[in-house]
């Protein structure tokens, strides 16, 4: 097993889904079997489609996830599958380069700069120490509570010392931590505010009472993924979990109108439409949004 890079676009070229799975041709096929049952990092080129004037791109490591099963393509010959679970999206996104220190030292050419012919690797090879710093770097606001701001505390996470010294890996698939990680990038995402509501209250404390709620919940496979989150006041997640609020594909929200008081009513947005990131890449994705229509939704 060895752990590897994995480059996906925001629009990607390929039958990409990173929460699930990743779409490659034979040429990487030996490099992805050596990280069959290891982690991989996922990486966002300058490129944001596979229009070759394309770009935008983060140029960042944006999350975590480990390789289980690799398939062929029954549709698209010398095409595979790679299966992921345990992603994870990092709570800041890492440049591949931060000053002089490359994360990944192959990119580094020996005259400091970086080199192109590396860089055109989709998937990369990734040493432990290497992936170790990456994910520091991309977790650093859950491995150190004190460098956060208020507003991005999560909401009912108690701090465990004792994780936070344990090897990256058990961090990883502890759910303390991931719940933390989550909450924070989503947070982030939709500045401490309602997406239902536009409410954006800060406590005593200066902590958000805003809360990070999974659209697929975690008990029926749903990631860790800001795709799947959405920033709700406790009331909004109260009902989006019990299903009388959805979402649809144009991010209008659906009401089962007959079970939610007027005086809640009155709380959802006038235009009755989620509000999201500005980011495109961040919104919610339609395959999560029409499994809570499809699973959770009583309207």
């Amino acid at each position: 097993m060895a752990k590897a890079v994995f480059t996906t676009k925001p629009t990607p070229t390929y039958d990409d889904l990173p929460e699930h799975r990743y779409h490659f041709p034979r040429t990487y096929l030996r490099q992805v079997e050596a990280a069959l049952g290891d982690w991989i990092v996922y990486y966002e080129p300058r490129r944001t489609s596979g229009e070759l004037s394309s770009r935008g791109g983060r140029q960042s490591y944006f999350a975590v996830a480990r390789v289980d099963s690799i398939a062929a393509d029954d549709e698209q010959p010398d095409h595979y599958y790679a299966f992921v679970s345990g992603f994870l999206a990092f709570d800041r996104s890492v440049p591949f380069r931060e000053g002089r220190h490359f994360f990944e030292a192959q990119l580094r050419r020996e005259d400091g700069q970086t080199s192109k012919g590396a860089f055109g690797r989709a998937v990369r090879a990734l040493s432990d120490s290497e992936f170790d710093l990456i994910l520091q770097a991309g977790f650093q606001r859950v491995l150190m509570p004190e460098t956060r701001a208020p507003e991005l505390q999560p909401s009912g996470f108690e701090e465990e010392p004792a994780l936070y010294d344990r090897p990256v890996i058990e961090r990883l698939i502890a759910r303390p931590f991931r719940e933390a990680a989550f909450s924070i990038a989503v947070k982030a995402a939709y500045d401490a505010t309602c997406a239902m509501t536009g409410l954006k209250i800060i406590n005593g404390g200066g902590r958000s009472e805003v809360q990070a709620a999974h659209i697929r919940p975690v008990a029926d496979q749903g990631p860790d993924s800001v795709r799947n989150g959405i920033a709700l006041c406790g009331t909004a997640h109260w009902m989006f979990d019990r299903g009388l609020i959805s979402i649809d594909d144009d991010h209008s929200l659906l009401l089962a109108r007959n079970n939610i008081p007027d005086s809640v009513l009155r709380l959802i947005n006038p235009d009755h439409r989620l509000r999201v990131p500005d980011r495109v890449d961040l919104h919610p994705h339609p395959q999560f949004l029409r499994y809570h229509r499809d699973v959770v939704f009583k309207g």
